[in-house]
């Protein structure tokens, strides 16, 4: 398999597109139809039934369609992009593994396929994020492993209760238990998508290769949250709370998105705290009960973030991997493709009239006139309308009308052929948001509302674009390029429980903590890996074996 991908390298770009391809056919045939649960017992204890269930519906194979889709670009982005890298064929079968583990958690509809996916996505992430192998690399990984660990936690405590309905599938769950497995549903779900507090980890995956940046930016590792709220949502009730909370939780997050973009210089970063920000507004929308809406802006955000994150890589080659947009001025002047591209991806991820977000974004931005969104969501949400606007202008005039630098202006002009998968994401940007609401009706939503909100959100995506265009950073603020002191205290959590313990330390004056382990403990744990203790040929074996015994017995006794 190797040889024929060395001989064929981009054998792995057609299957893709063919996957696509056959997913979209199998979408358009379960739009008449209901969908379809394969379902398999993997082991039957007491009256619990752990199963292994496949659910083949339009939420799915849409979503699958659009990540095929993704997938086929960067690969064949990625082909070119690390041509020259030693370990080019390991980066990619690494990445395949990503991909593939996202489609698994797609078509899940237990809680044992939902676990494989989400593990395989943080244990492929965390791979792919410390492909440098550079410091930053490797606290970045760390950072993104550990806080996505918190979700296995949340998801994994749910099997206790799983086993008390006596089923594992993601639906129909009874009345009494909704509310308490929706809550770690939406916590989990809080980790994977970035969101407030959990925010930290999405700008340091930036050390990762622009194609891995690309995938876990626009289709796969962020939006693994969203999808599974949106999985839940469409067999079960929200609750109010959870609603509230999605709602607060999303307006946050997509306020500091915007706030610390307009600090951010580095072209990588900026882009993933624009990431931050939809990620934000999907997550709204989900507390607005709108997750039809939230499907269709995670497509469209998928598409042009996706293409953004090539133009970003074509930028890095085309100045030799210079990432600061203060040293990138004029850089579009010799690839009037590239800007031609950054500009349809900037103007809709903004929402402009009839480009793919605006069926999408701006439908959300209007429902929350409708729905019983808090008064403190929709002033954050309006406020981060205008922030939207402004950082992508800011983005934009850094890379075309900005101090011209000679020595980048000189790079040799790409070959056509590289253009390939910008073009088809670029056509994604363009008609996707209009193609959904043509061929799904679920997508299409009907807003009647006061003449006045409809100019207000066109005013402030106006009044966005002066301020990103008169903009003028005085002096940097760590407040924000610190994401309000949450990248210190992801970085720095070991040094701040260790001070709390120390505070506890002094309430019983050392006698709890230190003395117990510190002695006794300690000692004993020690014992354990001297080398009297383990199995030889004389008399120490007995030892050894009283443990085991224990051990065993103990395991069985659980």
């Amino acid at each position: 398999m190797m040889l024929m991908l060395k001989k064929h390298p981009q054998r792995l770009t057609v299957l893709l597109f063919l996957m696509c391809c056959s997913y979209f056919i199998m979408y358009n045939i379960f739009l008449c139809k209901p969908g379809e649960n394969f379902t398999y017992d993997l082991m039957i204890l007491s009256t619990t039934i752990l199963q292994s269930s496949l659910m083949l519906d339009v939420a799915s194979l849409s979503f699958s369609a659009v990540v095929m889709y993704i997938s086929g670009c960067v690969f064949y982005f990625s082909s070119y992009y690390m041509s020259t890298d030693m370990f080019y064929y390991r980066f990619t079968w690494i990445l395949l593994s990503f991909v593939a583990s996202m489609n698994i958690l797609i078509f899940s509809n237990s809680l044992f396929l939902l676990l494989c996916g989400w593990d395989g996505l943080g244990v492929s992430s965390f791979a792919l994020i410390m492909y440098y192998q550079s410091y930053d690399s490797r606290s970045a990984g760390f950072l993104t492993l550990l806080i996505n660990r918190l979700g296995d936690i949340l998801i994994m405590s749910s099997i206790s209760f799983m086993a008390c309905i006596g089923t594992t599938y993601l639906m129909s769950w009874p009345l009494s238990f909704i509310n308490l497995l929706m809550f770690l549903f939406s916590i989990a779900a809080l980790t994977k998508s970035a969101q407030y507090p959990f925010c930290a980890w999405l700008p340091a995956a930036m050390a990762a290769p622009t194609p891995v940046s690309a995938l876990v930016h626009s289709s796969t590792l962020v939006t693994a949250g969203i999808y599974l709220l949106i999985r839940l949502s469409l067999n079960n009730t929200m609750p109010l709370e959870v609603c509230s909370m999605l709602l607060f939780f999303g307006s946050v997050t997509c306020f500091i998105g915007g706030i610390c973009a307009l600090y951010e210089n580095d072209i990588k970063k900026l882009i993933a705290l624009s990431t931050l920000s939809q990620l934000g507004v999907m997550m709204f929308s989900l507390g607005l009960g709108m997750h039809t809406l939230a499907l269709m802006h995670l497509f469209t955000h998928a598409m042009f973030k996706a293409l953004l994150f090539l133009v970003a890589g074509c930028i890095l080659m085309l100045s030799y991997g210079v990432q600061d947009i203060r040293l990138l001025g004029g850089m579009m002047k010799n690839s009037p493709v590239l800007l031609v591209f950054a500009n349809v991806t900037v103007l809709s991820l903004m929402g402009v009239p009839f480009l793919s977000a605006f069926y999408s974004k701006h439908v959300i931005l209007s429902m929350m006139w409708c729905q019983s969104a808090n008064s403190f969501s929709i002033i954050l949400m309006l406020i981060s309308t205008l922030l939207s606007s402004s950082y992508m202008l800011r983005f934009l005039k850094g890379l075309n009308w900005g101090a011209t630098n000679s020595n980048l202006i000189n790079s040799p002009p790409m070959s056509l052929i590289f253009y390939f998968p910008m073009m088809l994401l670029f056509f994604g940007s363009c008609f996707s948001g209009l193609l959904y609401t043509v061929i799904d009706l679920q997508y299409v939503t009907c807003v009647f509302l006061p003449h006045k909100y409809d100019i207000l959100l066109y005013m402030l995506m106006f009044g966005g674009i002066l301020l990103g265009i008169f903009w003028v950073k005085s002096s940097g603020s760590k407040l924000l390029s610190t994401m309000f002191f949450m990248v210190p205290i992801s970085y720095n959590i070991n040094f701040i429980t260790y001070k709390i313990t120390s505070a506890i330390k002094t309430l019983d004056s050392g006698w709890l903590e230190p003395n117990f382990y510190g002695t006794a403990m300690s000692s004993f744990l020690h014992s354990l890996t001297m080398k009297d203790l383990w199995p030889k040929s004389t008399m120490n074996f007995f030892p050894y074996l009283i443990v085991a015994s224990c051990l065993i017995f103990s395991w069985w006794l659980l």
